[in-house]
């Protein structure tokens, strides 16, 4: 009898079993000896899991790895959890001893999702208050920061299920947690804490942590006197963790590489690989792509993709014909290091000194000219040329052909088009341009219409140059044209008394000028077209065909193209949608809306008065009768305020925006 309780003892040894882990695993038979639920204490559960090295196999038989089930109840106390019970997180035991196999996960995010600022007394002692005032006893508990990381948690990467295994997350809360030793993150005892993330992330990620050890930023870690370095949670932060390939993930990143790396992040943004990245481009080099995501090394690093023998490869990789010269770009150029970036320094304050004056003197213009017109609400011309007796007064004056309205409706259309998808990317981190990407269809949409607009509005100022020359030409030939005449466009001598004379009548020093037919503020916008589509044209071929012109282009060329395509745009949105819109809609005698570009006519009387020079001179050269024309119907003024008004609206709307994201970002 002896000798068979002897073997029996020896067998339970060799198969790792103790007395305590075959009672808690076989059928229970004796029902007198369990616990119920409202009777287990933690002392209960201690006297098997406090017991130093116990433990389960996790196999069949004793001799596979075991699975620790041991609790340092001293360490439990001391961690933020250390005022719980088991069965607090345990909620599925109901007696024991308990079967293994029913026990569930634990579920910290059911719990933490509950966890407010103020506490269950608390709220009730205010719900009390509210009922004795006579209000409705309800109070709403405000979440607190373990709820928010909760939730984050539970739309991260890590709480979705895993491929292989469905049923389960990919990471849990006790991977990166613990299970009973939770400590506060700032606690070095917690696997939680900032240093440990690269081991505790490298348990599933150890690609990336064999990767990460060899960078920069993971031997700098081994080297604290040298200062902190950039660990797992800095660059994906703790809870809010997607798919490496989502946008979300590459911004959070991107913003992240900024904390350590303020100015590079800067003048990165301020490039169009920063800018198209942050609206969701993915096929544009986003930080990673040039340093590596984990592999990160200094530029001095001979294996470094940034090192200067393996740039042109590094380029490559989305450039496939760039060359030596194209590789001169500079990846985080800024406006402000005269010292490095000469050239882009002085092209930058240059164009903001040329925005500041146009802006100055024209708005003053404007203000001036209000001012003035609201004293004085009609202009009289009093030594006006009667309008001769053959004359229908009830007639309209011919001022733009169909030509004209055609190619401006073109350039306006396009114009505010380029402004909607350009001005997008350059205040890339405003408010509104995200949302206005997701509407575009994203920024690979946006890019093809900003360029669909661009061709329109080269195409009409081209036509409008050859129709021009044509016709230049044409009345050379039967000899009724004057370069300097009062139909020409060029700037003359008669512009300049023109514009001292408003000048002088701004300010009551004189009566106000008699124009001609075409005004000094008027061959201004024109004019402004041109340089307009000189700079913003020749910058934006260049930045389109990069790689082209980056074969015979030095690199740097890029970086003055991007500063000189946006400061331009700017322009030419704060002055098309303030100045122009002032001058030909805005000001008294005009407002709200002058449909002239639209019906292509004037009133006669409007005539007299806002071109008192032409008049006089069509009728006594007896002329005025070939530009008489039926005023437009009642259905094409109906129609041309229509459309007048909506393209003024989405001009004022345009404004704005930029506005807003010149208050957001800056202009350079």
């Amino acid at each position: 009898m002896t000798f068979k309780i002897l073997i029996l003892f020896i067998g339970i040894f060799q198969l790792g079993w103790s007395p305590l882990v075959w009672a808690s695993t076989k059928p229970v038979t004796n029902q007198d000896s369990l616990i119920i639920r409202t009777n287990i204490t933690d002392n209960h559960c201690l006297e098997c899991h406090g017991i130093k090295g116990y433990a389960i196999p996790l196999g069949a038989h004793g001799d596979t790895p075991k699975k620790t089930l041991d609790v340092n109840i001293d360490n439990l106390r001391a961690s933020v959890h250390g005022k719980l019970t088991c069965l607090q997180c345990h909620t599925e035991i109901q007696q024991l001893p308990h079967r293994k196999d029913s026990l569930p996960p634990v579920d910290c995010v059911h719990c933490h999702q509950q966890l407010q600022q103020e506490s269950a007394e608390l709220i009730e002692e205010i719900k009390r208050g509210r009922a004795m005032a006579g209000l409705i006893p309800s109070f709403t508990p405000t979440p607190s920061t373990v709820q928010q990381f909760t939730q984050d948690y539970t739309h991260s990467i890590h709480a979705q299920p895993r491929q292989d295994s469905p049923q389960q997350p990919n990471a849990d809360c006790q991977a990166c947690h613990g299970t009973h030793y939770v400590f506060p993150a700032a606690d070095s005892r917690a696997l939680s804490h900032r240093l440990a993330s690269p081991e505790v992330c490298g348990q599933c990620h150890t690609k990336a942590l064999a990767e990460y050890r060899g960078s920069v930023h993971g031997a700098a870690l081994n080297t604290p006197w040298k200062g902190e370095s950039a660990v797992c949670s800095d660059c994906h932060t703790a809870h809010q963790i997607s798919a490496t390939e989502g946008l979300s993930a590459r911004r959070v990143i991107t913003e992240q590489c900024g904390n350590c790396h303020a100015d590079a992040l800067s003048s990165y943004m301020d490039s169009y690989h920063g800018q198209l990245a942050w609206l969701g481009g993915e096929k544009v080099a986003k930080c990673y792509d040039c340093h590596e995501a984990h592999d990160t090394r200094k530029i001095a690093d001979p294996v470094a993709k940034v090192n200067p023998t393996h740039l042109l490869k590094t380029c490559q990789e989305c450039h496939k014909n760039a060359t030596t010269s194209f590789i001169q770009f500079h990846p985080h150029a800024n406006t402000r290091d005269f010292d490095k970036y000469p050239a882009l320094w002085l092209v930058a304050k240059g164009m903001v000194a040329l925005v500041i004056i146009v802006l100055i003197f024209f708005y003053s213009h404007s203000l001036l000219w209000f001012y003035r017109s609201w004293q004085t609400r009609k202009i009289n011309h009093p030594h006006q040329v009667p309008l001769p007796a053959n004359i229908d007064p009830h007639q309209h004056f011919q001022r733009f052909s169909w030509p004209w309205r055609v190619n401006h409706w073109l350039l306006a259309l396009s114009v505010m088009t380029l402004v909607f998808t350009g001005m997008t990317v350059m205040y890339a981190d405003s408010f509104w341009a995200i949302k206005t990407v997701i509407i575009l269809g994203g920024p690979e949409n946006a890019a093809t219409i900003h360029r669909i607009a661009a061709v329109i509005f080269l195409t009409a100022i081209l036509g409008h140059l050859l129709a021009l020359f044509y016709k230049l030409i044409l009345r050379r030939r039967q000899g009724n044209f004057a370069w300097f005449g009062p139909n020409s466009l060029l700037p003359r001598y008669q512009d300049v008394t023109d514009m001292i004379g408003q000048y002088r009548w701004f300010f009551g020093k004189g009566e106000p000028p008699r124009f001609d037919r075409w005004t000094y503020w008027e061959k201004f916008d024109y004019w402004a077209v041109y340089w307009g589509a000189l700079v913003i044209g020749i910058s934006g071929l260049l930045l389109w065909w990069s790689e082209f012109f980056g074969q015979y282009l030095p690199g740097w060329v890029f970086n003055i193209a991007t500063v000189a395509h946006g400061v331009e745009a700017f322009l030419a949105v704060t002055t098309l949608f303030v100045v122009h819109f002032f001058n030909n809609h805005f000001r008294p005698g005009k407002f709200p809306l002058d449909t002239v570009m639209f019906v292509g006519s004037w009133r006669l009387e409007e005539l007299r008065e806002e071109r008192p020079a032409e008049y006089d001179r069509l009728v006594t050269t007896n002329q005025l009768a070939q530009y008489l024309v039926p005023p437009p119907s009642k259905l094409a003024n109906i129609i041309s305020h229509i459309l007048g008004f909506t393209l003024i609206g989405i001009g004022l709307f345009l404004l704005v925006l930029v506005v807003a994201g010149l208050l957001q970002q800056g202009l350079v």
